[in-house]
């Protein structure tokens, strides 16, 4: 079994990546979608946002309202302290409970494990590899307010994060993500052979 970290900064097209490597075969574990479901209603996490931050932050239906509370606390980095101390605590435990589930069912898994802050985590976690996906600051910024983001909130979210250079520093592959899906495809599909080759020879 080999764990690889996937990870780069906001708008260098880490899901599209993700779903390549999952057209693959590989296991994916996407620490977004296990932050959304460590602040469901009324869960720990989600006490804690509430008390912390207020009420102003939720939806009608009770739900964190991601985005308003990201666009207040990336630009204060105390807040996004805080806000990682209350959530990655709960993403980490369900990330150990279905790492050890596939390893279970497929000791020979390739397991992708897409950690947005995996460079910023105050904990650290055991990968074999790391991956970075990367794009320009151009290219992030369009993306970004292509969904709707602000130029401003979209820097600030950047601006937020280690900066890409440093991540690929200590990456031992790099995607880049600037060009046609055809040549991010063709950069993953590479990488994918390199790590099942790996895979077969731990065993």
């Amino acid at each position: 079994m080999i764990i690889v970290g996937l990870t780069g900064s906001v708008g260098t097209g880490k899901s599209t990546v993700t779903n390549f490597f999952r057209e693959l075969g590989a296991y994916i574990i996407d620490w977004d979608e296990l932050a959304r479901k460590a602040i469901r209603p009324h869960s720990k996490a989600w006490k804690e946002i509430v008390e912390y931050f207020g009420n102003d932050y939720l939806n009608e239906d009770l739900t964190v309202n991601r985005q308003k509370l990201a666009e207040m606390v990336f630009s204060d980095k105390e807040k996004v302290a805080r806000l990682n101390q209350i959530v990655h605590p709960e993403v980490f435990k369900e990330d150990e409970r279905i790492t050890n589930e596939i390893k279970r069912l497929d000791p020979d898994a390739l397991i992708i494990k897409d950690i947005p802050l995996l460079f910023e985590l105050t904990r650290p976690i055991f990968v074999d590899k790391i991956i970075v996906v990367s794009a320009s600051e151009q290219t992030q910024l369009r993306r970004l307010e292509e969904k709707g983001m602000s130029r401003r909130d979209a820097q600030n979210r950047i601006k937020s994060q280690l900066p890409l250079e440093e991540k690929i520093k200590s990456a031992d592959f790099t995607i880049n993500n600037d060009g046609p899906l055809e040549e991010t495809k063709r950069q993953v599909e590479e990488i994918h052979t390199l790590l099942r080759k790996e895979v077969q020879c731990g065993k």
